[in-house]
């Protein structure tokens, strides 16, 4: 990308839209997930093969029109399909909440010209607060980007964690100050009366 023209990159980021996936465009989003499945099968840690019709099937798609708290969107440059992202937001039993990036994908085309920046920027401000993103462990290409994006957003300010539950890197930072965030939603929505 260095040898790009910096004038060239801002016309593309001005082109980068985001777009809400409706229930009718589900199986666009379906289709995408089936090259992001299939762009993230060699990172995963446990053996993943297709089904006998040869699709991965993402098992939580459907959750993204069913539960609260899903959001998927489409990554759109110059009105083309890019990528989408699929986000999270998780209220947990003390009250704190947080954003979770569940998945994001840019397609190979893209890649390299700050689309995938320009989009997780835009998510972060639609979604204020405290946010975690996790990696593979294997999915040096994920921790690479995540960790080369993420300090451009805050200012260096985030934390770097290893969870029980899941094998990788997890990126926590906040967007805002705590007291305007998701975790103080969650906590005013815990006390109040039913």
């Amino acid at each position: 990308m260095d040898d790009t023209d910096p004038n060239s990159i801002l016309d593309l980021q001005r082109d980068i839209a985001l777009e809400p996936v409706t229930y009718e465009r589900k199986s666009a989003l379906r289709n995408l997930l089936e090259l992001f499945l299939y762009d993230i099968s060699e990172f995963e840690d446990e053996e993943t093969d297709v089904n006998e019709c040869g699709l991965y099937e993402y098992e939580y798609l459907d959750h993204y029109w069913t539960e609260s708290g899903r959001y998927a969107y489409f990554i759109r440059v110059r009105g083309k399909l890019a990528g989408f992202a699929l986000i999270r937001q998780i209220c947990q039993g003390d009250g704190s909440g947080y954003t979770s990036m569940e998945e994001f994908f840019i397609m190979r085309r893209y890649r390299g010209q700050r689309v995938g920046q320009t989009a997780a920027f835009s998510l972060f401000e639609l979604f204020p607060g405290r946010w975690r993103i996790a990696e593979l462990r294997r999915d040096l290409p994920a921790q690479q980007f995540w960790r080369k994006i993420i300090p451009r957003y805050t200012g260096g300010t985030y934390s770097e964690t290893e969870d029980p539950h899941w094998s990788g890197p997890i990126q926590e930072f906040w967007t805002i100050p705590p007291e305007e965030s998701l975790a103080t939603r969650c906590r005013t929505a815990a006390t109040m009366p039913v």
